[in-house]
């Protein structure tokens, strides 16, 4: 069974480390001591948790109506514009996007650095890789 400290939680979830000691000692998340007294959240009720937390954090709005279930609210940190294509970086929590897209759909959103965006993937090819383990 896997298990994790409170850094490698708070990394996970998109937290400070103070963040994550508050909803342990709240009881919001289950949290263990090992031998030395250090605190360790048991992998499945942190994926558990980590699943109910996200389903509050992207609501689609009535205004927007999609398929799509893969979505990242986040900033947008860079803008690098070309004649017909454009290049648009943002974070989400943690985890860094860009995404090339048309000149044309930048300038009608309004898109520019500071403004929130949420991006949303569809893919039909998914690659998960875990560090550290060998096939």
């Amino acid at each position: 069974m896997s298990t994790f400290s409170i850094g490698q939680a708070a990394r996970l979830l998109g937290v400070s480390p103070e963040t994550v000691r508050r909803w342990a000692d709240g009881g919001q998340l289950r949290m263990e001591r090992d031998g030395a007294r250090n605190r360790l959240i048991d992998g499945v009720s942190l994926a558990a948790f980590a699943r109910e937390r996200a389903r509050g954090q992207h609501p689609v709005s009535d205004e927007v109506r999609t398929s799509v279930r893969n979505s990242f609210t986040g900033i947008v940190t860079a803008v690098r514009l070309d004649d017909v294509v454009a290049q648009v970086e943002m974070q989400s929590g943690p985890h860094r996007m860009v995404s090339v897209v048309s000149r044309e759909a930048v300038d009608e959103l309004g898109i520019e650095v500071g403004v929130t965006v949420t991006a949303r993937v569809k893919s039909t090819n998914v690659h998960i890789d875990r560090p550290g383990q060998r096939p």
